[in-house]
């Protein structure tokens, strides 16, 4: 036996040795943690204030040129995009409750405010060939003389996507293209901007074009509806708010109706047709009392239509429209927009413009059916991007490291043209805003709406803007509230410059009547 005393002993040892083989043993590593992520810092605005003069109506004008960013949020607080504006606010007045603020955008949807920022009625304007191809660089850009800042000051938005604005943090471009989430995103804007620059007490005025006429009667209602910003007026520069109105759906003729005192117009200035009568005026007259009558007979009766009947219309069709009898007939009397554009100059080798079709350009497949581009568009395009970028970086020291997009990278995201607050029963309609505005109207009796209209815009035509604001159904004592001005250019009537002096002259006459009501 082994004493106790030895016994304890050799416990102690075989526990130490047991400990020292222990420590020996390699030790399994835990997993190292990873440090906290730190929050990612917010978007920072950016500003860039210049000071400037212009010299309007024979006076002249100090005015502050701030192009800048500003920030907008979702319910959550959580940051999603950074919108840019350029706002021109007039220097030396004292009481901004007195002067008006003019929130300005074109449309597509998609597309930048270059087209009004540097065409109507900004400050500086880029100089462009009436009806023909502007050269390419360099080129030439001047003081507006029909700047708007003597009237009112003057804020051109971006939507994001478009210009400079974009998504930050979890948003991405794609989430504010549709209807509904550009409106709201622009409304946060407006009333963010009135805020700051305590513009609440100030007449407001939304100026839109095309898209942006849309834009304009929903973002209307949502302004007054959603942030009880009630408006004095609304100018919709070549208007749409009924989609349907201008496609050509099958088994559809309304569009083809309203199309056809615009090809009347067309014809007419491109001298195209047969027995070509010296008055414009009277002569489109004619063409919206044939359409509305004869033709839409015509149209309406379909297939039942006879042949007789069906000559006799395709007669007087071709007398308004300049194109052949025989290609009416083929056409069924339905000619769509692209092929109108095609066919109207095929045989002297030209492509008649969409945007104002006062401009054509050569046609490369003279077989084609439809017209394969916009004249107008590839004429001036160029100068408006050219003359704009060079004019934020150089003069308004803004977007030196940045890329300006005049329309917005859709790639292979679609606009969403779901609307709520429309009745249209159990199946939906076309997209259309007319309600909106109607809404905006029946809420607010004294806001004013004037619509100017091109004679030459096969975008979005006269008739149609005529034919939607005659079917709103509005109490008469809210429906004078709404008139049309006519000019003798197209979609961007400004590029005609006795149009742009026409269009300021009605602008500002509008911006007097609706802020002093």
């Amino acid at each position: 036996m082994i004493p106790v005393k030895n016994l304890s002993v050799l416990l102690v040892a075989v526990m130490a040795l047991s400990a020292s083989k222990m420590s020996a043993r390699p030790q399994e590593s835990k997993p190292a943690e990873k440090p906290a992520e730190a929050p990612a810092p917010p978007p920072k605005e950016e500003s860039s204030v210049t000071d400037h003069t212009i010299r309007i109506g024979g006076q002249t004008i100090p005015y502050k040129a701030t192009a800048a960013t500003i920030l907008i949020k979702n319910d959550k607080d959580e940051p999603t995009a950074l919108i840019y504006y350029t706002a021109y606010t007039r220097s030396d007045v004292k009481d901004m409750s007195q002067r008006p603020v003019s929130f300005l955008y074109n449309g597509g949807p998609g597309s930048a405010s270059v087209w009004l920022h540097m065409g109507s009625m900004g400050p500086r304007r880029v100089m462009t060939i009436n009806a023909g191809v502007t050269p390419p660089a360099p080129y030439k850009l001047m003081d507006n003389p029909d700047c708007l800042l003597d009237k009112s000051d003057l804020v051109f938005i971006d939507p994001v996507g478009t210009g400079f604005s974009h998504a930050v943090g979890k948003a991405q471009d794609k989430d504010f293209w549709g209807v509904d989430p550009d409106v709201k995103s622009l409304a946060q804007f407006v009333t963010t901007y009135v805020s700051r620059n305590n513009r609440w007490n100030s007449p407001k005025f939304l100026i839109g074009e095309s898209y942006g006429t849309f834009r304009n009667a929903a973002l209307a209602n949502y302004l007054q509806g959603h942030d009880n910003m009630y408006l004095n007026g609304i100018v919709m520069v070549s208007s749409v708010l009924d989609l349907g109105t201008i496609s050509f759906y099958p088994g559809q003729d309304l569009a083809y109706i309203l199309y056809l005192p615009s090809y009347a117009a067309t014809a007419w200035f491109h001298k195209t047709l047969k027995d070509r009568p010296e008055n414009l005026n009277a002569f489109l007259d004619e063409a919206r009392k044939f359409a509305r009558g004869e033709y839409a007979d015509a149209l309406m009766k379909g297939d039942a239509l006879s042949k007789a009947e069906k000559a006799e219309i395709v007669k007087k069709v071709a007398r308004f429209t300049g194109l052949s009898e025989d290609y009416l007939d083929k056409a069924n009397l339905r000619v769509r927009l692209f092929q109108f554009m095609q066919e109207l100059q095929r045989n002297r080798g030209l492509t008649t413009g969409r945007l104002d079709a006062r401009f054509a350009g050569p046609t490369y497949n003279l077989i084609g059916e439809a017209a394969d581009y916009d004249p107008q568009d590839t004429a001036i395009s160029g100068a408006f991007v050219g003359a704009f970028n060079t004019y934020i970086r150089e003069e308004l020291k803004f977007g030196q490291d940045k890329k300006y997009k005049p329309a917005a990278d859709f790639e292979n995201n679609r606009w969403d043209w779901k609307h709520e607050g429309g009745d249209f029963g159990f199946f939906p309609g076309s997209p259309s805003v007319v309600l909106d505005l109607v809404q905006a109207m029946i809420s607010n009796p004294r806001l004013k709406v004037e619509v100017e209209d091109g004679i030459y815009d096969l975008a979005t035509p006269f008739m149609e803007a005529e034919y939607t604001v005659d079917h709103m159904g509005l109490p008469e004592n809210i429906r004078k509230n709404i008139w049309h001005q006519y000019y003798e250019a197209g979609h961007m009537m400004y590029v005609h410059d006795e149009d742009l002096a026409k269009l300021k002259k009605n602008v500002a006459t509008f911006i007097d009547v609706a802020s002093k009501q």
